[in-house]
C-alpha cells in the first residue's frame, strides 16, 4: 500500500503495510490533488507512474542502529558517508535511515516510541500526528528540494484574478484567513503556510488548510484543519505582499522597498514554529551526506524574489471580512508602471 504525491516540487512515495501510517500521510496531503496535470503520480504503480524523488518505507520489523563504521554527527545522529541514521528524529518517536543517491532519496522509518511519545499521544494526539507528518513527508521533501536549489519560506501563495501573489508576514497575521477567501475560477491557492522557492518559482508544501471554523484536526491558536477544494502545485509570483495588522476600517496598500520585503521573508521564515526542528534536520543530513547546503540560502533567495518583482505592504483592516481578491484589486490600483524588468501584479 502506498501514497504518491508531488509536494515542494518533488514526487514523494510513501509505502507502508498498515493503514494507520498511510492515513497519517493521506491526511497530510490536505484533500484533492492539485490541478496541475503532472502534480500527482498515478496510483496504480504501473509503468506510467511518475518516478519518485523521495521514497519512504515505514517498516514494522528490523531495527535502526548505527554500525561500527558510522561516525557521530550530533546527539542521536550518525553517518558512514553514504547514509544518515537518526534515532528519535525530531523527537517524533521515529527512527530513520536516510540514504541519498543520484536517483533520489530513500528513507526507512521505524516507530520506536518511548514513554514520552506515548504520553504525548495520549495528551496531545494532534501534535504527535504533526510530528509524524513532518518527519515522514514534509522535512524529507523540503530537504531534497533544497539539494536541488530551493529553500523553505514561511509564506502563503495563490493566484488571484490571473496574477500570482506571495503573502508574507508574521504567524497569526491572517495569511491563511485570506487564502481561505478564494472562491473564483481564477482564484486558486498554492499553500497557506509553507512553500519552497529558488527565487523564481514557488512550490507549495502540501498540507491541509488551517482556519477558524474548520471541521478537521485541531491546530494551535483555535484553528482546525480542512480539505482544499482546489489548488495548484506552483506559481511564478508577480508580486510579494507583506501583511501587517492595521487599525482602519479598510485595508491600506502601499509600495515596499525590496530590502524591507526581503527582510520580512527571511525573518518570518526563521521565526516560524513549523520550521523550528527543520534547520537541525537539514544541517545534519547535509553534514552526513555531503549533499545540499548545511545552511539553506534563505536570504539570497528572498533577496532575489524581492528584487525582481514589486513588493507591497498591506495593513489589514481592524474588522474581519476583507478578501484576497479585494486586496489584489488594490494592488493593481497602487502599482506603478513596471521598471527594471519587474512584473506588474
Amino acid at each position: 500500500m502506498s501514497e504518491h504525491m508531488r509536494t515542494a516540487g518533488v514526487v514523494v512515495d510513501v509505502d507502508a503495510d498498515t493503514e494507520d501510517w498511510l492515513e497519517v500521510v493521506h491526511e497530510a496531503w490536505g484533500g484533492p490533488e492539485p490541478s496541475d496535470a503532472d502534480s500527482r503520480a498515478p496510483r496504480d504503480g504501473g509503468a506510467a507512474a511518475a518516478v519518485a524523488d523521495v521514497r519512504v518505507t515505514v517498516a514494522r520489523t528490523g531495527t535502526t542502529e548505527p554500525g561500527p563504521h558510522h561516525r557521530p554527527l550530533t546527539r542521536g545522529a550518525w553517518s558512514d558517508g553514504r547514509e544518515v541514521i537518526l534515532l528519535d528524529a525530531c523527537a517524533s518517536g521515529l527512527d530513520l535511515t536516510i540514504r541519498p543517491s543520484d536517483s533520489g532519496l530513500d528513507i526507512v522509518a521505524r516507530a520506536r516510541p518511548g514513554w514520552r511519545h506515548r504520553a504525548l499521544g495520549a495528551l496531545a494526539p494532534d501534535r504527535r500526528v504533526l510530528l509524524h507528518r513532518a518527519v515522514l513527508v514534509q522535512y524529507p521533501a523540503m530537504w531534497w528540494a533544497g539539494v536541488m536549489g530551493h529553500v523553505p519560506l514561511h509564506v502563503s501563495a495563490a493566484t488571484v484574478g490571473g496574477s500570482a501573489i506571495v503573502l508574507a508576514g508574521p504567524g497569526g497575521v491572517g495569511k491563511s484567513t485570506l487564502v481561505a477567501t478564494l472562491d473564483g475560477a481564477s482564484d486558486v491557492p498554492v499553500s497557506d503556510n509553507l512553500c519552497v522557492s529558488d527565487g523564481h518559482t514557488v512550490h507549495g508544501l502540501l498540507e491541509p488548510a488551517r482556519a477558524l471554523g474548520g471541521s478537521g484536526r485541531r491546530m494551535p491558536h483555535g484553528r482546525r484543519e480542512s480539505s482544499w477544494a482546489r489548488r495548484v502545485e506552483s506559481v511564478v509570483p508577480d508580486a510579494v505582499v507583506v501583511l501587517r495588522r492595521g487599525d482602519r476600517a479598510d485595508p491600506v496598500v502601499r509600495r515596499l522597498d525590496a530590502s524591507s520585503a526581503a527582510r520580512e521573508l527571511v525573518g518570518g521564515t526563521y521565526a516560524a514554529g513549523e520550521l523550528r526542528r527543520y534547520w537541525a534536520f537539514a544541517a545534519t543530513l547535509a553534514l552526513g551526506t555531503a549533499r545540499g547546503p548545511a545552511h539553506p540560502p534563505v536570504a539570497g533567495v528572498a533577496e532575489s524574489m524581492a528584487r525582481t518583482r514589486p513588493a507591497y505592504e498591506v495593513l489589514l483592516p481592524s474588522s474581519p471580512g476583507v478578501t484576497l481578491r479585494e486586496i489584489a484589486a488594490q494592488l493593481r490600483v497602487t502599482a506603478e508602471p513596471a521598471v527594471d524588468g519587474a512584473h506588474r501584479p
